[in-house]
């Protein structure tokens, strides 16, 4: 334990040094970037033949963002897609590209390739020991415990060049630094390679639960990449506990699992432990029969201290769910970061998900930030609808207190790429922003001057599943929303999978009370005017969500990957939606 908390000691003083200096590192990042990447054909378009190292730091700074552009991906799909052709020559990076990443396909509401090299893997390495220092720090851990951990590595496929593509994910699963990882932590994840790879994600939730159980006294902690997969492992596993626990009594696999080299390595790995299981089997009945499942985490795995995973953002509504399944159990909110680049850490793990900011690690990509401003009226003029634009700043001019649009220039051929994600800075980390992360830009429901975000729709839906859950017995599993602009007059449509029996007349007054309760003034007046149409809840059928999942991910994501869009425009996705609708209402407020 000794060696441990002395490696936590190293990656904390570091951090808190670049921190302290974060404004020089800035400037030292972006100058070892363009370094590296000197002569590639996208910086020369910009920057000609200029010599980078004969320049200090601010007149490099200066060249770099009044020349370069800042762009979205479709301005540098171009060159991704020479890459991906089998083009060898340097376009972004001096570094040969080998590997794409396919980002969250709710970004932009598609999957898009991003460069992924060692850098890619690098990072990924150094931010999970970073973040296991702080974590220390409240919730110690034993030195050779395990991790709970539902993670699943999609299947890749190769480019018309030859390149592998896959999920970040996947190619972090699938790397050293992950085997790195589990050593210098000395935390080890429960299922072998062959079940986080296996590819399908009903068989590989249950060999991790299996797995999660046949190790259950060595368990520290609970993790995953979202909240949302954490918790739909657990309602899986109220449906499958008995099979489970024969599993485990017999020392058997349940017929489910058809992938072979799963199946052998699962087998290698369990024994028959009867009274391991005959305990599971008393622990679920009363879970079962008496609690509805309240507390299931820490009465399964007593020694788990906590339970991590990205639980900001879209991730929010699930909270109340996880929180029931822990029963007391701190939940600790993970990193922040995207496909394109890990950006911030949570230096308060004790904070509860809704607190939390991410401290920016200066070391990682070169950080500008857009200012950004709410529209005050329509007269205003701006490049996006949503909001007026300052020019972008860069990390040491940030205010605290104001929202901007995060801006990358990375290691791996991203540059001044808008991320689309808003954030707010809500205070500093010695010399570095803290930042909230609000919401992804243009997943915003919008008919005409009214304007509302992420936020607002989940507090809307909160506010509705919480009369739900008070007049049945049913909750909202899941849910997302489109801005039906077709229909005249338009209005908003919002999706709900249910679990449980709910009546006509209580989902009528959810629809009811979701319409009421947006309260941004461009829609309530659009609503009284009825230059918006009432508000419609469609209510899908049961795993409609999962269908959406299956069908976005496609053959080559990881499940673990995917993020249910808060608002989509996506038609594959609302065909799936609208397919499932088994009961629609409109709103009769404003009547």
């Amino acid at each position: 334990m000794e060696t441990v908390e002395a490696g936590h000691d190293d990656v904390i003083g570091w951090f808190e040094h670049v921190s302290e200096n974060a404004c020089k590192v800035q400037s030292e990042t972006l100058r070892r970037i363009l370094e590296l990447n000197s002569g590639v054909e996208y910086l020369r378009k910009w920057l000609g033949t200029v010599d980078v190292e004969k320049m200090d730091d601010y007149t490099l700074e200066t060249l770099f963002t009044s020349l370069v552009p800042i762009v979205s991906h479709a301005d540098l799909d171009p060159y991704i897609q020479r890459i991906a052709d089998g083009e060898t020559s340097p376009l972004l990076t001096q570094e040969p590209i080998t590997v794409l990443s396919l980002s969250s396909g709710t970004t932009e509401g598609r999957q898009k390739y991003v460069p992924f090299t060692r850098h890619s893997a690098q990072t990924t390495l150094q931010i999970f020991r970073l973040s296991a220092a702080y974590r220390s720090r409240f919730y110690p851990i034993r030195e050779g415990g395990r991790i709970l951990e539902f993670i699943y590595a999609g299947k890749e496929f190769k480019t018309l060049g030859g390149l592998t593509v896959g999920t970040a994910t996947t190619h972090y699963y699938a790397s050293e630094e992950f085997k790195t990882k589990q050593e210098t932590t000395k935390s080890f994840t429960c299922s072998p390679q062959e079940v986080i790879s296996g590819g399908d994600f009903g068989q590989c939730t249950y060999c991790h639960l299996l797995l999660g159980l046949h190790y259950s006294s060595q368990v520290e902690f609970v993790a995953s990449a979202f909240s949302y997969t954490i918790v739909q492992a657990f309602s899986f596993f109220e449906e499958i506990w008995r099979e489970i626990c024969a599993d485990i009594k017999e020392g058997n696999l349940s017929s489910r699992i058809t992938l072979p080299k799963m199946r052998k390595a699962v087998l290698t790995l369990i024994r028959p432990n009867p009274s391991l299981a005959s305990h599971i089997e008393e622990v679920c009945t009363e879970l079962e029969s008496n609690l509805g499942w309240l507390g299931l985490i820490p009465k399964l795995w007593p020694n788990a201290k906590f339970i991590s995973s990205i639980m900001t953002g879209s991730m929010l509504p699930y909270l109340n769910k996880l929180r029931h399944y822990a029963g007391g159990l701190p939940l600790v909110s993970a990193d922040y970061g995207s496909t394109e680049s890990w950006i911030g850490v949570n230096v308060d793990p004790n904070l509860p998900p809704e607190d939390v900011s991410f401290a920016v690690i200066p070391t990682f990509s070169y950080f500008e930030f857009i200012p950004l401003y709410r529209r005050q009226n329509q007269s205003d003029i701006c490049s996006d609808g949503d909001f007026v634009e300052e020019k972008p700043v860069p990390l040491s001019q940030v205010k605290l207190g104001q929202e901007y649009e995060l801006v990358l220039t990375t290691f791996t051929g991203l540059y001044r790429y808008r991320l689309g994600d808003v954030v707010e800075v809500t205070g500093f980390h010695k010399g570095t922003p803290k930042l909230s992360f609000i919401y992804r830009r243009k997943l915003i429901l919008t008919i005409n001057i009214d304007k509302n975000t992420e936020k607002d729709l989940q507090r809307v839906v909160d506010k509705a599943s919480q009369l739900l859950s008070q007049t049945t017995r049913a909750e909202v599993v899941d849910f997302t929303s489109h801005a039906d602009v077709i229909a005249r007059p338009g209005h908003y449509v919002i999706y709900w999978e249910i679990r449980g029996e709910a009546e006509d007349k209580a989902l009528e007054e959810c629809c009811r009370e979701m319409d009421t309760a947006f309260v941004d003034y461009g829609y309530v007046v659009s609503r009284r005017m009825n230059s918006i149409g009432p508000l419609e809840l469609r209510v899908v059928e049961r795993g409609t969500f999962g269908k959406v999942a299956e069908r976005c991910v496609g053959k080559c994501g990881g499940l673990n990957q995917f993020k249910t869009p808060r608002c989509t425009t996506n038609s594959v996705m609302l065909n799936i939606l609208d397919d499932s609708t088994i009961k629609r209402f409109r709103s009769s407020a404003y009547v």
